[in-house]
Parts: structure tokens; sequence; C-alpha cells
């Protein structure tokens, strides 16, 4: 069983920076391809980003949208992955969510396959 905790959160304006932090605990992280998702009201949940568990760094993937802008890290050591936000824009408002543990590393983008979730945390930013 694996257990994720997403905090950093946040009201900001346009234009700024924003970390998002997703704590593990339960089994070995660094087995796990982990990922970050967003829901905005209304809409579907989206995939935002992913990395998978290798030592060098790992792959990462990135949805289109945030490409460029997002970058997503672990610390493997301290069972934990980011997610660092930068020139957030307002269509970036929505829940982000940190996903572990996709049926397949192919998988990434696809919320449903997907075992754990952790609970959310809020992003909004104004204009």
């Amino acid at each position: 069983q694996v257990q994720l905790v997403e905090s950093g959160g946040g009201l900001v304006q346009a234009g700024v920076s924003l970390r998002l932090s997703c704590a593990a605990s339960g089994r070995t992280f660094r087995n796990y391809v982990m990922g970050w998702f967003r829901q905005a009201p209304g809409k579907e949940r989206e995939f935002v980003a992913a990395i998978n568990w290798s030592y060098s760094g790992g792959r990462r993937y990135y949805a289109d949208s945030v490409k460029g802008r997002f970058t997503i890290s672990r610390d493997n050591a301290k069972n934990t992955v980011y997610l660092q936000m930068n020139s957030l824009k307002p269509e970036d408002t929505a829940v982000y969510y940190c996903a572990a543990d996709p049926t397949r590393e192919t998988d990434y983008a696809d919320p449903i396959a997907y075992r754990y979730w952790g609970q959310g945390t809020q992003v909004t930013v104004s204009s």
C-alpha cells in the first residue's frame, strides 16, 4: 500500500512560480512511476507530467500544455516527487493530484491506469 500526500498549492498571480510536493509512504517508492494530474471544475482529470524510477534521474513525460514551463523531479531518498510550475497561467487553475504505479510505464498519461492517488491540492492562478 502507498499513501500520497500533496502540498504546496495556493493562490498566485499569473506569471509566478509554484512548487508542488508529493510525499509518499508505504512500499518501495523508487519502484513506481509517479505522475501529476489536474482537474479543473467541470472538466475531466488530465495528465500533467510523469517520471519513472531510474536512479539516473528518470525519464520525464509532459503534457504539451505545460512543456517548457513545468518540471517534474523526484528525490527517492525523501520519498518525494515535485512539480515545479513556472510562468503560471489562469488556465493552470485546477486541483493537482499526485499518482503512483500505473499498470505500465507506457500508460503514464492515463489516470485510469494509476493505482494510488493523493487527496489533491488546489492551485488557483489569477490574471
